[in-house]
């Protein structure tokens, strides 16, 4: 299969089977539960590739070289390339295909290929510490498996972290002046809007969560 459809599948099915539990259990769907479970799904997804980042980080840098060959070679972006790339059933799982996220991801901002860099710290934290987490608040989210107090709290904590951390990368980015290499479109592109949605919906989490304190329900999720 191609890599771009083994991520779709990997955030859909996560995302279908909270909207579909959602709906066998309250009959109905909710526009704020449907956004929040995307994102929780492709922080799951992106999790997995997170792990892949530390277990990999040996090899990050020699494939990002090998990419950047390749775009030399054919005038093809290395983003491309990798997505289209198919990978066989019995490699689904491996780290080394994985790595690959980070090593085109390098090509725009290098300090994933550099352990000593907040980002590669940051992203390898996330990876390892809040899938569990982010498993239950969706569940909370979902089914209500918490006292909605609970579920606040435990959102408060998670979006807060997101929003907070990707706000410091964006700023270590500039700082580090790694915006000088790359274009202003690149920047924009790779660095702005793919990071993006870890600020913007951790947001609404946020408001979310701080509603599902203050009220002591659900309604906010509507149930």
């Amino acid at each position: 299969m191609p890599v771009w459809s083994l991520a779709a599948l990997g955030v859909t099915l996560p995302l279908l089977a909270g909207v579909g539990a959602r709906y066998l259990v309250h009959g109905d769907l909710n526009a704020i539960h449907l956004v929040l479970s995307l994102f929780l799904s492709t922080n799951l997804l992106i999790c997995g590739w997170e792990a892949c980042l530390f277990l990999q980080r040996d090899v990050i840098a020699a494939r990002a070289a090998v990419w950047r060959q390749w775009h030399r070679d054919t005038g093809r972006s290395p983003v491309g390339g990798f997505l289209s790339a198919r990978v066989p059933c019995r490699r689904v799982l491996s780290p080394a295909v994985w790595a690959d996220v980070w090593a085109t991801y390098s090509l725009f901002d290098g300090s994933f290929s550099d352990r000593r860099s907040f980002g590669f710290s940051a992203d390898v934290g996330n990876g390892f510490v809040t899938p569990v987490p982010t498993l239950v608040l969706y569940a909370a989210f979902t089914l209500g498996i918490l006292p909605a107090v609970a579920a606040g709290i435990l959102g408060l904590m998670l979006f807060w972290q997101w929003t907070y951390v990707t706000s410091v990368y964006w700023v270590s980015f500039f700082l580090a002046g790694r915006h000088r290499r790359v274009t202003r479109v690149e920047t924009l592109v790779w660095i702005g809007a793919v990071n993006a949605p870890w600020v913007l919906c951790p947001l609404l989490g946020l408001g979310v969560s701080i509603r599902l304190v203050l009220d002591g329900n659900y309604a906010v999720l509507g149930f």
